[in-house]
């Protein structure tokens, strides 16, 4: 048998490589049920920020929980379930509202999906309504990024709990209380011992604090600790665990503290960030959201500065 020339051999070895990180990118097998995307790199609009979402498969059906930033994301993800499982969606779970979690609905209510989310975040998005579009496009998405998305609202709603029995699984979706919104959500896989969080936890990402409830936020996070699971899968972030969970909850009572401190004695929201920065625990991605959460959550808006900086 003739030997390869070496180039020929570079460029297989290079296809082999770019075909294994294909793969990674895909959903990643969390347990014999669970699958999800997880520790997204790079986070941009076009990769829905690095949002997390991922299935849990039963005996007839998976579950869907979220469905990323756009008609395109909402596809990609359903191209990517099909690789895993031929069983039909019969259920998305929004674990809340923004848009780099919900606004691929559309695209699996057109599969016959019940989407399924807490009442207050149902309210939150039929408020939003299509404004929803516009605030992306103000978060960096571009008409081509949001071709074919359409708002496609939850259609069953609950209050404290909901069970889903998938015949060799079950499924709890629970609200503590107001955290990241005032409906997001944990989705509970007891006997995985699996828990998907949305946006309730962040790992090595700054999270969003634009609508929190910081004190209740931190009482959820607190309940988290006590709950029975082994592997918890964030709105943005890998795989995480408790120590991630405490680590946030450090990190929102550092902000929280610092930034009522330095809007009390500044306006000015370039020295306010600035020395956000030198009191925050480091985080790989997202830095621009410190920004963010000083102007919607503790800055009037008729006093802010514009910030020179991203």
């Amino acid at each position: 048998m003739k030997k390869l020339p070496i180039l020929a051999l570079a460029f297989f070895a290079l296809f082999l490589c770019q075909q294994a990180v294909h793969a990674e990118d895909g959903l990643k097998k969390i347990t014999e049920s669970v699958y999800s995307y997880t520790d997204v790199k790079n986070a941009s609009p076009k990769t829905s920020f690095g949002a997390n979402a991922g299935i849990i498969i039963g005996k007839d059906y998976l579950v869907a929980v979220d469905s990323l930033i756009s008609a395109k994301e909402g596809k990609r993800f359903i191209k990517d379930i099909k690789k895993v499982s031929k069983k039909p969606v019969k259920f998305l779970i929004n674990t809340h509202y923004h848009l780099d979690h919900s606004l691929g609905n559309s695209e699996f209510a057109k599969l016959g999906a019940v989407i399924i989310a807490h009442a207050n975040d149902q309210e939150n998005m039929q408020k939003a309504g299509e404004g929803m579009l516009q605030y992306a496009k103000q978060w960096g998405l571009s008409d081509q990024d949001l071709k074919g998305t359409k708002l496609a609202y939850p259609t069953l709603t609950f209050g404290d709990r909901l069970t889903l029995d998938l015949g060799n699984n079950k499924i709890e979706v629970l609200f503590i209380g107001p955290s990241h919104t005032t409906g997001s959500v944990l989705v509970f896989v007891p006997k995985e011992k699996v828990l998907f969080t949305g946006d309730i936890l962040f790992t090595d990402f700054h999270p969003f604090l634009g609508e929190a409830n910081i004190e209740g936020w931190i009482k959820v996070l607190d309940q988290i600790m006590a709950m029975d699971v082994e592997k918890i899968i964030p709105g943005h972030g890998p795989v995480s665990s408790k120590k991630d969970v405490a680590d946030l909850k450090n990190y929102l009572s550092v902000f929280d503290q610092k930034a009522k401190e330095m809007t009390a004695k500044s306006q000015d929201l370039n020295f306010i960030v600035a020395e956000m920065k030198k009191s925050l625990p480091p985080r790989a991605q997202l830095d621009a959201l410190i920004t963010k959460n000083i102007q919607m959550k503790y800055l009037p808006k008729e006093k802010q500065s514009q910030p020179q900086a991203k």
